[in-house]
């Protein structure tokens, strides 16, 4: 009989790093095989997962805690879109050599200041060594009333489009992240730099708006490969077809000037994806509740367009009217 085994170089590090952020009681203090959460009376649970990878989503130099909350945030948006409030995580990672205890202890305080924040505490998850580089799976899942997920499907003729915050910084941010020489060809100051990387880095999701969109929104989804690509995605399913007035995208200071140096770029802006805001389409009569939800919440709220007619796609029309053409409508690992 084995009495007292000494604790695994694996358990040691989620004992340290990650047992404090289970706190959910169904989580048992991480020292089971699994957890259970039994949710509210009357209740759906929305799962939702998503994995970055060193070297796709993030750099390998970029900040730990910003890896960390990003990877919770861009499941957190998901959530969001559906209506759904955070219940709890769980969380795979595969770890190269590279990683320190420095490295794991900023990641860890980053996942957990956001678990508290968006009140999603960490039930479980796994924990690997990789010779490939650093990934961070996380599956997340929240409550909402039953029956009342807001899908893509649900978008419907002489309906309006909408999209939350401005669009295109990440895929701009990105960009200077591979080159930051290409600031002063865009002609920024170093705020409208640091403000474009920051929306890459770290994603900001609109959890505030979820019970408002259960309300008011007929579909929605958030933007993660492209304003283009994904509005695209959910006129498909819902049969429907969006004509977009591309002047009424709503872009951040920083990305205008960048644009206006570089009137292409409208099209990275447009199709880069990593925006995550929330995309929706809404009743007329219901485009003043949700404004105010926004409002109140302080999101900002723009209508770009109107639902059409019956068919599949989304156009991009220019101020003459007409449709843009794009090179890559949307983001695509493969």
């Amino acid at each position: 009989m084995v009495e007292d085994a000494p604790q695994s170089g694996e358990d040691r590090l989620i004992a340290r790093y990650f047992r404090p952020l289970a706190t959910h009681p169904g989580a048992f203090g991480l020292t089971d095989d699994a957890a259970t959460f039994t949710p509210p009376p009357g209740c759906d649970v929305v799962l939702k997962t998503d994995a970055i990878v060193g070297g796709i989503h993030f750099f390998a130099d970029d900040p730990p805690s910003l890896i960390a909350k990003k990877a919770l945030r861009v499941n957190l948006s998901d959530l969001a879109v559906k209506g759904a409030r955070p219940a709890g995580f769980l969380l795979s990672l595969a770890l190269p050599a590279t990683v320190d205890a420095i490295w794991l202890e900023a990641f860890a305080r980053g996942l957990g200041e956001d678990a508290q924040a968006y009140g999603c505490p960490l039930m479980g998850g796994d924990t690997d060594r990789t010779d490939g580089p650093l990934t961070v799976a996380i599956a997340a899942f929240g409550t909402l009333p039953t029956g009342s997920m807001v899908r893509r499907s649900g978008a419907r003729v002489g309906e309006r489009v909408v999209v939350t915050g401005t669009i295109g910084d990440a895929a701009l941010g990105l960009y200077l992240r591979h080159d930051p020489q290409t600031a002063a060809r865009w002609r920024l100051d170093p705020e409208q730099s640091a403000h474009l990387v920051g929306r890459y880095l770290l994603p900001q999701p609109r959890n505030a708006l979820a019970s408002a969109l259960r309300q008011h929104a007929s579909a929605a989804m958030d933007v993660s490969d492209g304003l283009a690509g994904d509005l695209g995605k959910l006129c498909a399913v819902s049969g429907v077809r969006a004509d977009i007035e591309v002047e009424r995208v709503p872009l951040s200071q920083a990305a205008r000037t960048a644009v206006a140096a570089e009137p292409s770029l409208i099209e990275t802006a447009l199709t880069g994806g990593d925006d995550y805001e929330v995309l929706a389409t809404v009743a007329p009569g219901a485009m003043p509740g949700l404004a105010a939800a926004a409002q109140a919440a302080g999101v900002a709220l723009t209508e770009i367009g109107t639902v059409r007619a019956e068919g599949r796609g989304a156009n991009f029309l220019d101020r003459a009217g007409n449709a843009l053409l794009f090179k890559q409508p949307s983001f695509s690992h493969f």
